[in-house]
């Protein structure tokens, strides 16, 4: 068999596994589920992935290029790695967490994913030398192999590492807001004039007063839904555990509300540049307060919400309540 024919089989049957785990879903397992089993295998098989992908990298980048029978050997050792992978990602049972399993699937995905792009970048290389995009893409699996030791241990500490994404998300969207909407700046400053138009006099690219004052209620809803974030993890930090599988259906029903409030953000945001449209406003601005009292009204019923925690959750709500009913009577002639 030539080595293209075999690395052209190797891409195949990574394919094929790779399809597998994006829509495969793992069972329940008839043994119980052992926590410090499960990690150490899944660690050992990324270990033996990245050294599988150095050895398969090497063997194409100098001379003389392996034979027929080596060729095969290292194609078999590539997917018996990658199978290892999969295999032990379907360990992770649904009733240890949604989230924490859906963490453990997107970095096995990453994984299998690179071993492909490797795969590739060789098919198209001059064989017999170690191009730029071979270092780059062996590399590649070598940092997929390199997250496992960061993966979260549980669906707490998973919820704990969705929801400081999204509040990293949500600042940087308020800060940009922000920057925009400081007292007469152009938000479209940033692009150049048209060279056959000239000076860009269009007001459709400015604020007016009346924008000003709505967005000041939008600013105060996007200031919330970074308190809100800000508090939940917090709670979930402080209070949160996987233990019961209660327990980890409602981190698991956090994390899935909390999810929806960087794209509401976006949406609202975007809307708020000029030529500003006051409905398309209120319609955002509506859509996020409405997912930001869900989070709060989840979060108040969960186990991460002792009743010392719930002040800070009614002033939310109320905080969300009163930014909306500005929004609305700004855009009543809307309507």
């Amino acid at each position: 068999m030539e080595a293209r024919e075999a690395l052209q089989e190797l891409r195949a049957a990574l394919r094929a596994v790779l399809a597998r785990v994006r829509e495969g879903e793992p069972g329940e397992g008839r043994e119980p589920f052992e926590a410090t089993r499960f990690w150490d295998a899944l660690g050992q098989t990324f270990k033996e992935t990245s050294q599988e992908a150095t050895k398969l990298s090497l063997a194409f980048s100098r001379s003389p290029l392996p034979s027929a029978e080596n060729c095969q050997k290292l194609s078999e050792d590539v997917q018996n790695a990658i199978l290892a992978v999969a295999t032990v990602y379907y360990w992770l049972p649904k009733g240890q967490g949604t989230t924490l399993r859906k963490m453990v699937r997107d970095a096995t995905t990453e994984v299998v994913e690179g071993m492909i792009q490797l795969t590739e970048t060789i098919l198209i290389s001059p064989l017999e030398s170690l191009s730029q995009e071979q270092l780059i893409s062996t590399g590649g699996v070598w940092e997929a192999c390199d997250q496992v030791s960061n993966l979260p241990r549980n669906n707490q500490a998973a919820v704990v590492s969705a929801l400081a994404a999204c509040l990293s998300v949500v600042k940087d969207a308020l800060e940009e807001m922000e920057n925009a909407l400081v007292e007469g700046q152009d938000p479209y400053s940033d692009i150049t004039e048209d060279e056959d138009l000239g000076f860009r006099g269009n007001r459709d690219t400015y604020w007016s007063e009346a924008d000003r004052k709505l967005l000041s209620s939008c600013m105060g809803l996007i200031k919330a839904s970074k308190a809100c974030l800000k508090k939940v993890l917090s709670v979930v930090k402080a209070y949160g555990k996987a233990e019961s599988p209660e327990q980890i259906a409602q981190l698991d029903d956090l994390a899935d509300i909390t999810n929806e409030i960087s794209p509401s953000v976006d949406e609202l945001a975007l809307s708020m540049y000029p030529p500003v449209n006051q409905l398309a406003v209120r319609l955002n601005a509506a859509k996020l307060a409405s997912v930001l009292k869900k989070v709060l009204e989840i979060t108040k019923t969960s186990h991460v919400c002792p009743p010392s925690e719930e002040g800070w959750v009614q002033f939310l709500i109320g905080a969300v309540d009163h930014n909306m009913d500005k929004i609305k009577n700004f855009t009543q002639g809307e309507l």
